[in-house]
C-alpha cells in the first residue's frame, strides 16, 4: 500500500487535491466534525474541562471556538482530548484499506503530530493568496482569531515544502487539476513499482 500524506496551508485545497486521487481518503476533519456529533465520551471530558463554554451534546463548532478564542492555550487541551480519537479512526482506516493499491492522509496536523511514516510520499499543496482567502470566506466557521490560532499551530509551511515530494499547484481550473493529479498518480505507481522490481 502507498501512502500519500497531504499537506498544506489552511484553504490551500488540500481535501481537493486528496479527493481527486480517486482512492481511499482519511479526512481527519471530517473525521473531528464527527466525534464532536456522535461521542458522547468526548463531550463528558470537553464539558469536564471547559464547563463555562462546552455546555451541550452534540458540541457546537461556536461553543469550540468561543473556548479557542477565550484563551489559545484550549486549542492545545481541546486536541488533547480529540486528537487520540482521530488516531483510533486512522488505524481503522488503514486496517479496512490494507488492500488499496494508494490510500491518502488529508490530515492538517500530519507532520505536527508524526501521523506520517518515513516511505509515505508527501505532497505539499501550493496555492495563492487571495485563492486561500476567497476560500477561508466561504467557509461557515470563518473567524480570524481562530484561523490565526490554527496557523500558530500548524508547523512552519516552507519546512513543510522541503519535506515534500511533490509540489502541487492549485491555482488551476478543476479539470486541469483532474489531468495534473492523474499523471502524478500514474507516476508514484510506476516509481513504486520500479522500486520493487
Amino acid at each position: 500500500m502507498i501512502r500519500i500524506g497531504v499537506m498544506g496551508s489552511i484553504g490551500s485545497g488540500k481535501s481537493f487535491v486528496a479527493k481527486l486521487f480517486n482512492t481511499p481518503v482519511f479526512n481527519a476533519d471530517r473525521e473531528v466534525n464527527s466525534i464532536y456529533k456522535t461521542n458522547r465520551e468526548c463531550f463528558k471530558k470537553l464539558n469536564n474541562k471547559f464547563p463555562l463554554f462546552i455546555k451541550s451534546f452534540p458540541v457546537k463548532k461556536k461553543e469550540l471556538i468561543a473556548t479557542i478564542n477565550d484563551n489559545s492555550k484550549n486549542l492545545k487541551k481541546i486536541s488533547s482530548i480529540v486528537h487520540p480519537l482521530v488516531r483510533t479512526k486512522m488505524r481503522n482506516f488503514l486496517k479496512k484499506n490494507k488492500k488499496s493499491k494508494i490510500i491518502v492522509l488529508d490530515i492538517p496536523l500530519l507532520i505536527e503530530n508524526k501521523l506520517f511514516k518515513k516511505k509515505d510520499i508527501l505532497i505539499f499543496v501550493n496555492s495563492k493568496k487571495e485563492k486561500v482567502i476567497n476560500r477561508l470566506k466561504k467557509r461557515k466557521n470563518y473567524d480570524k482569531k481562530v484561523l490565526k490560532n490554527l496557523k500558530e499551530n500548524q508547523v512552519n509551511l516552507s519546512k513543510k515544502r522541503k519535506l515534500a515530494n511533490y509540489i502541487v499547484d492549485n491555482n488551476f481550473s478543476p479539470n486541469t487539476m483532474k489531468k495534473k493529479i492523474k499523471i502524478l498518480k500514474y507516476k508514484i505507481l510506476n516509481e513504486r513499482n520500479s522500486i520493487r522490481h
